[in-house]
């Protein structure tokens, strides 16, 4: 059905969108990430599929980790921040997704 493709392309496809724009909020883990993104989309990801996201998200230069203390497990966890470049990355796509639903709206 197409309407079910469209939606797999605007989650799975779009991955990076999401997680940058969560992280703008404040840095987090990675299943701190694919929990929000289940609370905030009704969507879940797999665990696999979120880490891959982010290491193509590190690789690229749009954000940065740093291993901390969770404040109340005391265990070591990697959190991800965004970068000035992912900034720009997030504002250029959620550009585009405007240009095409202005497109799709006239």
């Amino acid at each position: 059905m197409p309407l079910d493709r469209l939606r797999q392309k605007l989650t799975k496809e779009v991955m990076w969108l999401y997680i940058l724009k969560l992280l703008q909020e404040r840095p987090m883990y990675g299943y701190e990430i694919k929990d929000q993104i289940k609370n905030h989309l009704n969507w879940s990801p797999t665990t696999i599929t979120s880490y891959v996201v982010l290491y193509k998200l590190e690789s690229g230069g749009y954000v940065r980790t740093e291993v901390r203390d969770d404040d109340t497990t005391k265990v070591k966890r990697k959190y991800y921040i965004i970068t000035k470049s992912g900034d720009n990355l997030l504002e250029e796509g959620i550009a585009f997704l405007r240009e095409v639903l202005g497109k799709l709206e006239t």
